[in-house]
């Protein structure tokens, strides 16, 4: 097939495109500094040149708790316009099958444990992560409403929590598992940690969540939106001492409880992803993280400035 992926040069997206590459599919790759999503010109000039049969919506403004925080205004307008425009794009060129990934933001704070698909308008999300969260959620009406009046094949996935090698190292917007990785890399005596390290999260490897996309894909035309996770539910505390552990931090960890904790607790129902289309994850949290941090450590420590 003929392939667009939208952030295809980022985390997830660089990973999903040599995986569609590796199985014979020709993949055009759409990156911000060629195409801003959220101008109705540029994805229009998008679906233009790359002239898709299926299309794989993955960019996305987003960070941690803090990118959150300073930019709630700019990710849910660039979130929510960028899905809008490829929504319409894809209406537009007769795109054959239109597959979008959210956000496990987009559940309410107060969700039972495991997520299911079943309670996503069930309360309000978590109010760092809000605006973030309902852009996303926003798309998955537009998709729905599409495909009712227009019949657009799309789909809508909502991956966990992912982590993996290529992951966002930045000092002031990335997720927790890179940005633990990043701090107690360093030869500093003392890690500093926001909130008390008692909510929960699960993780999904990165190369799990792109076979999770590939099958959706392959084997998924509903409109639902499916979870995709590993069902391990881990505190950010016992994540913590498991990332020093891997990367032989032995200095002190501090929890500034003056911090925000963000979402009591993470989890995902991946039930339906099983059984609509058999996706299961593969990889151990340890093993992934081992991979993450040899990864930081050959690339990311490598080019950093002196």
């Amino acid at each position: 097939m003929r392939a667009v992926v939208t952030g295809g040069g980022g985390f997830l997206g660089s990973h999903l495109v040599e995986r569609l590459q590796s199985d014979g599919h020709e993949v055009f790759v759409a990156r911000r500094a060629d195409y801003d999503l959220t101008l109705a010109e540029d994805a229009e000039r998008l679906f233009a040149d790359a002239r898709p049969e299926t299309v794989f919506h993955l960019a996305a403004e987003v960070g941690g708790i803090g990118a959150n925080r300073a930019n709630p205004g700019r990710y849910w307008y660039a979130n929510l316009l960028m899905g809008a425009h490829v929504l319409e794009q894809a209406r537009r060129t007769g795109v054959a099958k239109l597959v979008l990934t959210g956000t496990v933001c987009a559940y309410p704070k107060f969700a039972a444990i495991p997520f299911s698909e079943d309670d996503l308008w069930n309360g309000y999300p978590e109010e760092t992560n809000a605006p973030y969260g309902v852009a996303k959620k926003s798309v998955l009406v537009g998709a729905q409403a599409y495909r009712d009046q227009y019949g657009l094949d799309s789909i809508f996935l909502l991956p966990a929590n992912l982590y993996g090698p290529r992951d966002n190292f930045h000092e002031t917007n990335a997720h927790v598992i890179a940005d633990l990785i990043r701090k107690m890399s360093s030869r500093e005596e003392e890690v500093v940690l926001w909130g008390d390290g008692s909510p929960t999260r699960e993780f999904l490897y990165v190369e799990d969540c792109v076979e999770g996309i590939v099958l959706a894909a392959e084997r998924y035309d509903g409109a639902e939106p499916v979870n995709l996770g590993a069902g391990k539910e881990i505190s950010i505390r016992e994540l913590a001492e498991l990332v020093a552990d891997v990367v032989g931090f032995r200095g002190k960890i501090t929890w500034d409880t003056s911090m925000p904790n963000g979402q009591p607790r993470r989890s995902v129902d991946a039930t339906r992803a099983r059984e609509l289309f058999g996706f299961e994850a593969r990889t151990p949290l340890r093993e992934g993280l081992e991979r993450t941090v040899a990864w930081y450590r050959d690339h990311a420590v490598a080019s950093a400035p002196a």
